[in-house]
C-alpha cells in the first residue's frame, strides 16, 4: 500500500488532518509532544471511477465507489511535531525521522494563520511565520539524511573498493531501506556536480548538498497550508505560493473537514469528501451553536476555497507528485468482472511507466510468473508485457497460472 507521511511542527494541525482522513481518534492537544508515537491509519485517494463512462454498476472489492468516485486505500503516517535538533535525536527525532523515510510522499503541514511561534507554541494569529516553520522542519529532515549518509560513508568506500561498485550503486546499497532509488542517486550526483569528485574528498557541505537533493527526489512533498478558515491565513498562503509555486501548496482547513466527516458519520449531513459542499439533512434539528458552525463553514471555507482541501491534498500528493496511474484488472474482459461476477472489482495504483507485467506482480506473483499476454478490455487488443499502461486502463491478464482465490 502506498504510504503518505505527515510532517510539520507541533500545533500545525497534523493530527487533525490525520483524523480527518482516517477518522481515528488520535489525541489532539495544544501541548508539545502530544503525539508520542507515530499514528498509522488508512485513508483514501479519490479519483473518477471508470464505471461512469462505461455505464456499468460496479462492485468494488479492494476500494470503494461513491457517486462515481473511486476511493483507493493509502496508508497515512502522522509523525510527532519535529523540533530543533530532531536529527540529533532530540524529542525521539531519529526514531520518527526514520519512520518518515519509509513514506513514498510527504505532506508538510504548516499553520497558514501564523498562530504558532518558532517553538511550536500557540501565539496570537499572524505573529508566527509558516514560511520559517517550513524551513525549520525541512532543515531537520535534511540534516537527518546528511547524518545517515555520513554514518554510512565508510561502508560506501568499502563497497567501492571491495566489490568494485561505482558510487551510485554503493550509495544504493546503504539507502535502499529508506526508499532511495538508483535514479535518485544518479540525478542527485549530476545536479550537485559531485559525480566527478573523488568520494574521499567530499566535505561536510558536499554531503549536505547531496542529502538535500536525495531528500526531495526520494520524498516528493506537498505543502498543506492549514487553518485557511482564519482571516489572517490568506496573506501567508499567497506568500507560500509565491515561494514554492501553486503546484506545491494546497489551502486546507483540517478542523472543518474533521467536523464534516464526523457529522456525516453521525447522519446529520450528506457529504462526500472532496465535494464542493454538503447538505444538512434536517436543519430544524440544529441547535443555535450548530447553525452558527454551519454558517461559518460555508462562508469561511466553501464560499471562499470551494473545498476543505484535505481530499485535494491527498489526491495531489498521489496523482500529481507521484504521478500515479489507476488501473483496473479484470478476469472477464467482456463483462469487466472477476470470476465471481464482481464488476470492476479492484483498482490498483501504479507509477507511470508500469507495464502489464508490473500489474501482474502487484496482483500476485503466480499471475506474473505465468504471464502470457494482456488484453485491453475496452478495445479487445492484445498487449505485450512491456506495453506502457495508462491511467484508467482496464486490463485482463492471460497467464498459465490462475490468480489465487480470495478468502
Amino acid at each position: 500500500m502506498l504510504k503518505i507521511g505527515i510532517v510539520g511542527k507541533t500545533n500545525t494541525g497534523k493530527t487533525t488532518l490525520f483524523n480527518a482522513v482516517t477518522l481515528l481518534n488520535a489525541e489532539i492537544s495544544n501541548y508539545p509532544f502530544t503525539t508520542k508515537v507515530p499514528n498509522v491509519g488508512v485513508g483514501y485517494a479519490k479519483t473518477a471511477c471508470v464505471c461512469r463512462e462505461l455505464g456499468v454498476k460496479d462492485n468494488p472489492q479492494n476500494s470503494a465507489c461513491i457517486d462515481g468516485w473511486r476511493f483507493i486505500p493509502v496508508e497515512l503516517i502522522d509523525l510527532p511535531g519535529l523540533i530543533k535538533g530532531a536529527w540529533e535525536g532530540a524529542g525521539l527525532g531519529n526514531q520518527f525521522l526514520s519512520v518518515a523515510a519509509q513514506a513514498d510522499v510527504l505532506l508538510h503541514v504548516v499553520d497558514a494563520s501564523g498562530s504558532i511561534n518558532s517553538k511550536g507554541e500557540i501565539c496570537e494569529p499572524g505573529m508566527g511565520s509558516p514560511l520559517a516553520d517550513y524551513y525549520d522542519t525541512e532543515e531537520e529532515l535534511i540534516r537527518w539524511y546528511m547524518k545517515n549518509l555520513m554514518e554510512n560513508a565508510d561502508q560506501v568506500r568499502r563497497l567501492m573498493e571491495g566489490k568494485n561498485m561505482d558510487l551510485a550503486k554503493a550509495f544504493l546499497e546503504v539507502t535502499a531501506g529508506i526508499k532511495v532509488k538508483e535514479w535518485h542517486i544518479k540525478t542527485a550526483l549530476e545536479k550537485t556536480r559531485l559525480m566527478g569528485i573523488p568520494f574521499e574528498d567530499w566535505e561536510d557541505e558536499d554531503f549536505k548538498t547531496f542529502a538535500t537533493e536525495i531528500r526531495y527526489l526520494s520524498k516528493p512533498t506537498l505543502i498543506v497550508a492549514n487553518k485557511m478558515d482564519m482571516p489572517v491565513a490568506e496573506k501567508n498562503f499567497k506568500g507560500l505560493q509565491e515561494t514554492f509555486g501553486e503546484r506545491f501548496v494546497v489551502p486546507c482547513s483540517a478542523d472543518v473537514e474533521l467536523m464534516l466527516r464526523r457529522a456525516e458519520k453521525a447522519g446529520s449531513i450528506s457529504y462526500v469528501p472532496g465535494e464542493e459542499g454538503f447538505r444538512v439533512k434536517d436543519e430544524s434539528k440544529l441547535t443555535p451553536k450548530q447553525k452558527w458552525a454551519i454558517d461559518y463553514v460555508r462562508s469561511r471555507v466553501f464560499n471562499k476555497w470551494l473545498r476543505t482541501g484535505v481530499d485535494q491534498a491527498i489526491s495531489a500528493a498521489v496523482f500529481k507528485l507521484l504521478m500515479i496511474n489507476v488501473v483496473y484488472p479484470v478476469e472477464d474482459a467482456k463483462r469487466y468482472s472477476d470470476r465471481k461476477g464482481n464488476v470492476l472489482p479492484d483498482a490498483f495504483m501504479l507509477p507511470q511507466g508500469s507495464t502489464p507485467l508490473d500489474l501482474a506482480w502487484a496482483i500476485h506473483s503466480d499471475l506474473a510468473n505465468g504471464f502470457i499476454y494482456a488484453i485491453d478490455a475496452t478495445s479487445g487488443l492484445r498487449l505485450p508485457k512491456d506495453y506502457m499502461l495508462h491511467d484508467r486502463d482496464i486490463i485482463s491478464i492471460a497467464s498459465t497460472r490462475r490468480r489465487p482465490k480470495k478468502n
